[in-house]
């Protein structure tokens, strides 16, 4: 490897992608294109359902906007991954220009730290809507959500530049070869020349913030909500309050498991072929898990869903929201 001084000016990298595996990438690519083309359908699919809702409770502009973080998470990553599937294969690997790379990086961070913000603000909406139900409506209005909604996406761009920048003014050395099929962070630290624990801070910093600050808020909602479980009398209204956070605890369990899996470890310990595995799943499987949990465990987007489809639900009840009281 190069010493730093001899480190390579921005001039682009190489994904490698699948290319070491010439048999497997028609199938590759078959498997990754329904799975894109079914998130796509999904999540396209909630996105008319909750437009087609005459009056909309607030919290439907969370599940909204995360359908169409997800939306746009995919197209980041996924297009480019099957388009190098089908180009002829290279020892080097796929060229992607320094700004580029740098571009795709921030993206997938935004989307993905605003979908870390996302789900506490939800987790929030379960709070009030289980611990205080009578100020419900006063609480969880369409302005607060709008503005909640509005942070998230400013939190995620805000740590994503940070972070892009700290990234990409690390020199980098060799053959630029990235071990993935997109510019992932880790990869792009395991390029860096340098071996200072300092390369992981800006990474760890944003751990900090998008993965340990929301679970904490997370689970000191569900702390308060469990406790007021414990109260209730009837176990039927436990079973019922329950179920209506089960879609947002299994998506909350995907996205911070995977992603503390991912990128809470120091670099010494990364395993270039796992994480491109690891990242397969994140960034095309669960994506396509969150319609189908929302879908069949919310109510009123079901009911909205049939109603897009030309069907009707007989004796289906209007809910509440994302999680009623």
């Amino acid at each position: 490897m190069d010493s730093p001084s001899n480190a390579t000016m921005p001039c682009g990298f190489f994904l490698q992608g699948f290319s070491e595996f010439p048999h497997l990438r028609p199938v590759l690519f078959l498997l990754l294109l329904a799975m894109h083309l079914a998130t796509l359908s999904g999540n396209l699919l909630i996105l008319m359902a909750v437009a087609s809702v005459p009056s909309r409770p607030p919290m439907l502009l969370f599940l909204c906007q995360l359908s169409a973080i997800e939306l746009c998470y995919t197209l980041v990553v996924v297009p480019r991954s099957l388009a190098d599937l089908t180009a002829p294969g290279h020892a080097r690997g796929s060229p992607i220009s320094f700004l580029g790379c740098a571009f795709q990086m921030q993206m997938f961070v935004a989307l993905g730290g605003t979908e870390c913000f996302l789900l506490a603000a939800m987790a929030y909406d379960r709070y009030v809507a289980i611990c205080h139900p009578l100020r419900y409506a006063a609480v969880v209005t369409p302005g607060m959500c709008a503005r909640l909604a509005l942070a998230c996406c400013l939190g995620g761009l805000a740590v994503s530049v940070g972070l892009t920048v700290a990234v990409f003014h690390l020199p980098f050395c060799g053959s630029r070869l990235l071990v993935h099929f997109f510019c992932d962070i880790t990869a792009l630290l395991h390029l860096a020349c340098t071996r200072s624990y300092t390369d992981e801070l800006p990474l760890l910093g944003a751990c900090l913030v998008l993965l340990l600050l929301p679970s904490v808020l997370i689970l000191a909602s569900y702390g308060a909500i469990a406790a007021t479980l414990r109260r209730l009398r009837s176990p039927g209204g436990r079973r019922k309050a329950a179920s209506t956070c089960a879609s947002h605890l299994a998506v909350s369990f995907l996205h911070y498991g995977c992603a503390t899996f991912m990128y809470v470890r120091p670099k010494a310990s990364y395993s270039p072929r796992l994480d491109r595995t690891l990242a397969l799943v994140y960034t095309n499987v669960t994506p396509l898990l969150y319609p189908l949990i929302y879908s069949l465990r919310n109510r009123e987007v079901t009911a909205a869903i049939h109603r897009v489809l030309g069907r009707r639900r007989p004796g289906q009840a209007r809910g509440r929201g994302l999680c009623e009281p």
